[in-house]
């Protein structure tokens, strides 16, 4: 055993912390995904309406009218992440007559779930703080079209941000124990 083996302990199982596969903290932990969370959403939601706010402020009068077409496009994006969901939570339940899914593809689905939740996010927050700027100019024609097109955008990145977090929870394995909950992803 060379000097570097002992000094960190790569002999050891627990990769010399004391601390044992599986365990919070231990060698496993910060390779293991989580779920998706409420902080950093809420943070890319924030920042990027405190980021929208101004630029819409200063270049409003440049920007072309706000296509109403982003709201459908995200409400397709939540129905198909919806559906994908529930096909996924049947597969890896077992359920009659389903396939088990590959742990690669529920790997990919779980990315796709977080990364929508972040770009869902992120047009939440930008399509508020279109909507917080165009609020006060509501006496005009194209302003107020914008500012509910605006509103349109933001629900529907909610609801795709709601779809995203249903993909990921659709993808926890349940545990050995519990026949109702899952458990970590």
């Amino acid at each position: 055993m060379s000097h570097d083996d002992q000094e960190w302990g790569r002999d050891e199982p627990d990769g010399g912390t004391g601390r044992g596969r599986g365990r919070p903290g231990g060698p496993d932990d910060e390779r293991r995904m989580h779920p998706i969370g409420w902080k950093v959403p809420i943070a890319v939601a924030v920042a990027s309406a405190l980021a929208a706010y101004p630029l819409v402020a200063a270049f409003y009068s440049a920007l072309p009218p706000l296509p109403w077409t982003a709201v459908p496009t995200l409400l397709l994006l939540a129905v198909g992440e919806a559906i994908t969901g529930h096909h996924t939570r049947r597969r890896i339940r077992r359920a009659p007559g389903t396939e088990p899914i590959e742990p690669l593809s529920a790997a990919r689905l779980v990315a796709l779930a977080k990364a929508s939740a972040l770009f869902a996010s992120l047009a939440v927050g930008v399509f508020a703080g279109m909507a917080v700027y165009l609020g006060g100019r509501l006496q005009t024609p194209l302003p107020r079209e914008d500012f509910f097109t605006s509103l349109g955008t933001m629900a529907a990145g909610a609801v795709l941000f709601g779809a995203a977090v249903f993909l990921e929870w659709a993808c926890r394995v349940p545990d050995d124990d519990s026949e109702g909950e899952p458990g970590p992803a």
